[in-house]
């Protein structure tokens, strides 16, 4: 493979890149790039591959800029993540990003799956995941589009009490906004249904818009239902103007949800930041008093 550019045939199962990576066939579909299940050459590591190609970008100082972005996820504590192993931009403006790869599948697959989770289930994957954004946001970052695509969830073994749950994607949608200088008030960042009022005037993602995406998630995944409801852009921006969420007895009444982790989630989702949990801290707080009631 060449370092100028990246052709498909490069990306063939077999094929390898730079020497030291293996493809081994397409993984998920991430939001803005392919991904691929590759090989470590050297130490037979299986990684994610993702490419975001040079066509998404304006010019190389713009790729570039990403590329930096991505690189500063490094510093995040070993293990509390998905590690990233190497960013690596070609001479046409492409940038490869090589991660520990997910386990498990989508949060998203199994909610189609099973409908809803329990209420248990519900509170463990908010813990894990709000020790992960309290270490991303340690790190100076925010993850910028939680939601249950972004969620990877892997099955229960055995010897382990709880299933893992990790977050994907991290930093990759505000990168590429800060990137291509779209500015901090230009449009919205993430996914409407699990964005915050705020991001619908363009404000950037933020410690509290993590935490208002992953209520929303917590909310869908022991209801069955999401808190905000419309068929466009502004019917859902609409609906997210209330000043608390629709009760979950109101979307989905034959679900029983305990009130207290209702009033939990809630907090999270509140139209005014101010009110809303500071940080993924304060969240983990509520939910791990509940688990332990």
């Amino acid at each position: 493979m060449s370092t100028k550019t990246l052709s498909i045939f490069d990306l063939a199962p077999g094929k390898t890149l730079l020497d030291r990576y293996k493809i081994r066939r397409s993984n998920r579909h991430g939001g803005m790039a392919t991904t691929f299940e590759v090989e470590q050459i050297d130490d037979g590591a299986r990684l994610e591959l993702q490419i975001f190609p040079g066509a998404l970008f304006e010019n190389g100082t713009q790729s570039g800029e990403f590329a930096r972005s991505l690189e500063r996820w490094k510093t995040i504590r070993p293990g509390t993540i998905l590690a990233v192993r190497e960013v690596i931009s070609l001479e046409d403006g492409t940038v490869l990003y090589l991660t520990d790869f997910p386990p498990g599948r989508s949060l998203r697959e199994r909610l189609k799956e099973i409908g809803r989770a329990s209420p248990a289930e519900t509170v463990g994957i908010g813990i894990q995941i709000l020790d992960e954004l309290t270490a991303i946001h340690a790190a100076g970052l925010v993850h910028g589009d939680v939601k249950p695509h972004t969620i990877q969830v892997e099955p229960r073994a055995e010897e382990r009490k709880k299933a893992r749950v990790v977050l994907v994607d991290g930093g990759i949608t505000p990168a590429l906004w800060s990137a291509k200088h779209l500015g901090d008030k230009t449009q919205l960042i993430g996914t409407p249904y699990y964005a915050p009022v705020e991001q619908f005037g363009g404000e950037a993602a933020d410690v509290q818009s993590d935490v208002y995406n992953l209520a929303t998630v917590l909310y869908e995944t022991v209801s069955g239902a999401l808190p905000w409801r419309g068929k466009s852009f502004l019917e859902v921006f609409q609906s997210k103007l209330s000043a608390t969420p629709p009760s979950m007895k109101s979307l989905a009444p034959k679900v029983e949800v305990p009130h207290d982790l209702e009033m939990a989630i809630a907090g999270g989702l509140l139209a005014d930041k101010g009110s809303r949990y500071a940080s993924a801290t304060a969240f983990k707080a509520r939910l791990t008093a509940l688990k332990s009631a």
